[in-house]
């Protein structure tokens, strides 16, 4: 089976797909290591990590270099490509053949705004059409941007992104469980959620398939780094970490 085939086959599991997310090759490998069977990046650790905004389209050459860094894990990798980093389809489609990716996530917000649903399904259309094989999750961003977020608006753009050619539906942003539980039901494809404010058993229970942890795992790596310094600047001792030679041999395997 291929990348693609077998990280699209995860999303009907017996449970939710528990999808980290890396922002390089050391956080990647490590996620590997702790037996995840797919990896995601995110857009906001791979920007911020090159001291870009995640806001802008500035972080393409980044996330197209780590995309192809991470060509040869294990595992499926899927690529968080923002709003595809253009306006015109053709060159988000273009964008996406170009990658070494099992699948690509791409949102309908630009710079903070919901763009035209009309717009967006272009692009998910032209995707669809260029590289069949890669599993398309099409990002409603109405909760997440606080814009036109309600039901009947988010679902209106979901169907039209599923009708389009999406494979995946993702609605990041805070949701209740009777929303969760809508999405699930009225949406003919996997939906995906963010983590965090439902434990997983309890999204499995409403049905969502693919739980993405964001931003999350690079935010908490920057907290605990931070923590870190602060422990040894207090004269504590410091705490247990992966040894380096782990690291080291982790790197150089995946070098070789």
């Amino acid at each position: 089976m291929s990348a693609a085939g077998a990280f699209a086959a995860l999303h009907d599991g017996p449970a939710p797909l528990l999808l980290p997310n890396a922002w390089d090759v050391a956080s990647a490998l490590a996620l590997v290591a702790g037996g995840h069977p797919a990896v995601g990046t995110t857009s906001l650790g791979v920007a911020a990590a090159a001291g870009i905004p995640d806001a802008s389209r500035a972080g393409l050459a980044a996330t197209v270099d780590l995309a192809r860094s991470l060509a040869r894990l294990p595992v499926p990798v899927t690529v968080d490509l923002a709003d595809g980093f253009a306006d015109d389809p053709a060159e988000v489609a273009a964008l996406v053949v170009g990658l070494p990716a099992a699948g690509v996530n791409l949102e309908d917000g630009t710079g903070g705004r919901l763009v035209d649903p009309a717009l967006h399904a272009a692009k998910v259309a032209a995707v669809a059409e260029a590289a069949p094989g890669v599993f398309l999750n099409a990002r409603v961003d109405t909760y997440w941007l606080g814009e036109d977020a309600d039901l009947t608006t988010t679902l209106a753009r979901a169907r039209r992104y599923v009708a389009a050619g999406a494979d995946g539906v993702f609605v990041p942003g805070r949701l209740g469980e009777a929303e969760i539980a809508v999405l699930t039901s009225e949406l003919p494809v996997p939906v995906n959620v963010l983590a965090g404010a439902h434990p997983l058993h309890r999204l499995a229970e409403l049905g969502v398939r693919r739980v993405s942890t964001g931003s999350l795992l690079f935010r908490a790596a920057l907290d605990a780094a931070v923590a870190v310094a602060a422990r040894l600047r207090d004269g504590e001792a410091a705490p247990p970490a992966t040894p380096y030679a782990e690291v080291e041999a982790r790197t150089a395997a995946y070098g070789g």
